[in-house]
């Protein structure tokens, strides 16, 4: 794995985007990478996927003293952050993973 789990993170993220618009483009996901808990001194980089339409997100965050390890959750723009954080090792993660949470979550009868 690469020594940046951000921008590994990132380039599938752009992929993921690419490959939904082609295929999706009623869900036109905006990706967003967010500095404000560094910047508040809380090690860790947050990257956000939401689709307005359907007004969910998916947050993503690399946290540092987990490394290697992606935290995620699916909630809504008004939540903003829900409760417990899922994990999995950033090294099972791909593409397609965004794709298919992009596509099953964003759908409007998800």
């Amino acid at each position: 794995m690469p020594e940046d789990p951000l921008k590994t993170l990132s380039d599938m993220a752009s992929d993921a985007h690419a490959r939904i618009q082609q295929a999706h483009e009623h869900i036109n996901p905006v990706v967003e990478v967010r500095r404000g808990m560094r910047d508040a001194g809380i090690p860790a980089d947050v990257m956000t996927i939401d689709c307005l339409r359907t007004r969910r997100r998916i947050l993503l965050i690399l946290h540092d003293e987990e490394p290697g390890t992606l935290l995620y959750q699916f909630v809504t723009l008004e939540e903003e952050m829900g409760g417990e954080f899922r994990r999995t090792p950033l090294s099972e993660v791909s593409t397609d993973t965004l794709v298919d949470w992009i596509k099953d979550y964003f759908s409007p009868d998800a």
